[in-house]
């Protein structure tokens, strides 16, 4: 990957889905971004032209909490002139994700994939494995049909299916190519 100087920590907030793609003999996980919310606009540029992924960079910033056994996780974004969130608390100590869950399925992804004029792009994802807090509690407070489309909205306004807390790590993106 092609680290960007001061551009290497950053919030992102993002909308995807899961694909399965074969190649050769072995299925590869993978994920498809609809939209990517950074709050710099060098990172959504070079997203935009390496990888053909839809960032938008907007005002951003986050609040990690985390005492005496309780974490409290908010990233904010403003669009026009109103700020819209995302938040989550957890209790505990981070968890192993079990083999074979939800949590593996969406966290254990090593291929990036998205829509070019010249076909689909192809691009490998790096990072280790990460821990989870299931959360207690979680809030999305966004306009939906104008952040990411109307065909979204009456999924994304109803409680999710699951919701965690990802521990995260640093992830190296290499070079896409052409399928």
């Amino acid at each position: 990957g092609l680290p960007i100087p001061l551009h290497r920590d950053f919030e992102e907030v993002n909308l995807r889905f899961y694909v399965r793609r074969k190649s050769a003999d072995i299925w590869r996980r993978g994920v498809v971004f609809i939209r990517e919310l950074v709050p710099r606009r060098a990172i959504a540029l070079i997203a935009r032209a390496c990888y053909g992924e839809n960032y938008l960079a907007v005002p951003m910033k986050h609040e990690i909490e985390h005492l005496d056994g309780n974490l409290k996780v908010e990233f904010s974004w403003r669009r026009g002139h109103k700020w819209e969130s995302l938040k989550m608390s957890a209790t505990g100590e981070p968890q192993i994700i079990p083999s074979g869950s939800h949590a593996e399925f969406i966290t254990e992804h090593y291929w990036g994939y998205t829509s070019l004029r010249s076909g689909c792009g192809e691009y490998r994802v790096e990072h280790p494995r990460w821990k989870i807090w299931n959360a207690t509690s979680f809030e999305f407070n966004a306009d939906v049909a104008t952040l990411y489309d109307e065909q979204f909205a009456k999924a994304l306004n109803q409680p999710p299916r699951s919701a965690f807390i990802a521990d995260g790590s640093p992830i190296t993106i290499y070079r896409r190519e052409i399928l």
